[in-house]
């Protein structure tokens, strides 16, 4: 089967969050599946110095704002993707300082709707085979409202490629006024709420659900929630529509095993396997980690519990639950804490006052560092993951697979891969993680508690920590529910 996976950022290139690390992975797990895949993405400005073997193979024009664009389509590889990667090149929409959405200053890049508008057309004239390359794909994969263009326009076309549509996140719904509409030249039997209108505005997710053939998301459990009012963001009739028909599904995703590995990975002060070593490596990976801030010795060799969470620090997140039980847990525990992201300010500030209130039991880096990621998931004991809603969720996954149990709320994609540390499911052998099932600093504190608790029976964490490890999240088995369900 030819697959062309369109997406805005794909891990290495560029990356903003988990839609990355998905579209980095995916494609190469259809390609080790012997299908044929092109993986296809804007050219931004900092993509140009990851890639080699750049050839130009197309270009053409497109319809843009009230204006044609030139379109200039590179050939390239780069170092962790393995099929053929196509750069859609229109530096005057992306060749831009910032990242893929924002300008340098915070804000939305104003024409976000002009360009990947574009680059939805541009996808659109790769899948006819429109450009001479002389490749047309059987299935064109594309994902979240930057794409969701790109299955309403083939719609349109005779003898088209099956559409395969996953929704990564529904919070986002690229919504744009009526001028945009317009001015890309969408047909106008499109303006109405059965199709593309939502409130009176263009909504690009809209579109990709509404007119592909397939809708996804990224977990079994997250595909249902979206079609309740809570989590559906006003499109839960059209989803609806859609779960009726069959056609919306949830499909869990996957790691990438050469990259999340204890076994292998570079990052780490020890490697260990769910088999050889993984007690001793823990143990030497809390003090290497612990040790990037440069702790007292008896701080960093302490048996004392380790606390880790990397992420955004935003109420979805549930990093207020976590300010909230912070407090009490210092004064009543010996656990330390370690927080490494950024987000909304009055976050970041609260955090950094709870680290200078304490220096040895609240450590906290604002920023996002893959290196320091990846020292957190084989460093920590627990990795906190509270969200109030996780379409799916990888650093859970990650937690698992290094042996670091998660702590998580009962929803999206960590209902569907952390099996709770009760009784029962302790001595049936399944327990995976702890879960709380009600987003309130109540739950979550009571959750730590017993999970502090079980940290001084070893045997039974240990038993838990091995029962994780060896889950099986590889993306093989996610990429052939994909291929099963576009046949």
């Amino acid at each position: 089967m030819k697959i062309l996976f369109a997406t805005s950022e794909a891990h290495p290139l560029i990356k903003t969050g988990g839609l990355a690390d998905v579209s980095g992975s995916l494609p190469n797990a259809y390609a080790h599946l012997k299908h044929q895949v092109r993986l296809v993405i804007p050219a931004y400005g900092d993509i140009w110095e990851k890639v080699d073997h750049i050839k130009q193979v197309a270009d053409f024009m497109v319809g843009a704002c009230g204006r044609q664009v030139h379109v200039r389509i590179h050939s390239v590889k780069a170092t962790g993707i393995d099929v053929p990667i196509w750069l859609v090149d229109v530096p005057e929409l992306f060749n831009r300082p910032g990242n893929p959405y924002l300008s340098p200053d915070g804000a939305d890049w104003w024409d976000n709707g002009e360009r990947f508008g574009v680059f939805s057309k541009a996808v659109v004239e790769l899948s006819m085979d429109r450009v001479g390359l002389n490749w047309k794909p059987d299935v064109v994969h594309a994902n979240d409202w930057q794409t969701g263009l790109v299955p309403a326009l083939l719609s349109m076309e005779a003898e088209k490629p099956k559409t395969l549509f996953t929704i990564h996140n529904m919070a986002y719904a690229g919504l744009f006024p009526k001028a945009l509409f317009d001015g890309l030249w969408l047909p106008w039997e499109w303006w109405n709420p059965e199709a593309v209108e939502f409130h009176h505005n263009l909504s690009m997710l809209k579109a990709g659900i509404v007119m592909a053939d397939w809708v996804t998301t990224v977990s079994p459990t997250y595909a249902n929630e979206i079609c309740y009012q809570e989590f559906a963001y006003g499109l839960e009739g059209t989803l609806i529509k859609r779960q009726k028909e069959g056609r919306l599904i949830g499909i869990l995703n996957g790691i990438d095993t050469n990259v999340w590995n204890p076994e292998t990975d570079a990052y780490i002060k020890r490697t260990y396997s769910s088999e050889k070593g993984r007690v001793a490596a823990k143990k030497e990976n809390k003090t290497a980690l612990l040790n990037f801030w440069d702790l007292p010795q008896e701080v960093s060799e302490s048996e004392a519990i380790v606390v880790g969470l990397v992420g955004r620090l935003v109420p979805q997140k549930g990093i207020d639950l976590v300010l909230e039980v912070l407090p009490d847990l210092l004064e009543k525990t010996d656990a330390r804490f370690v927080f490494v992201g950024t987000g909304s300010p009055n976050f970041e500030y609260a955090l950094s006052e709870m680290a200078h209130q304490y220096p040895n039991r609240v450590m906290i880096y604002i920023g996002y560092s893959e290196a320091l990621a990846h020292k957190v998931e084989a460093g920590a004991d627990l990795f906190l993951m509270p969200s109030r809603f996780e379409p799916c969720g990888l650093n859970q996954l990650y937690s698992l697979a290094y042996g670091t149990l998660p702590v998580v709320h009962h929803t999206g994609g960590l209902a569907d891969t952390v099996v709770n540390a009760t009784d029962e499911n302790i001595q049936a052998g399944t327990a995976t993680g702890f879960v709380f099932y009600d987003p309130s600093r109540h739950a979550l504190k009571s959750t730590l508690l017993h999970a502090f608790h079980l940290y001084g029976k070893k045997r039974t964490w240990q038993k838990i920590q091995k029962t994780g490890m060896e889950v099986n999240f590889g993306w093989d088995i996610s990429a052939k529910r994909y291929i099963d369900l576009v046949k």
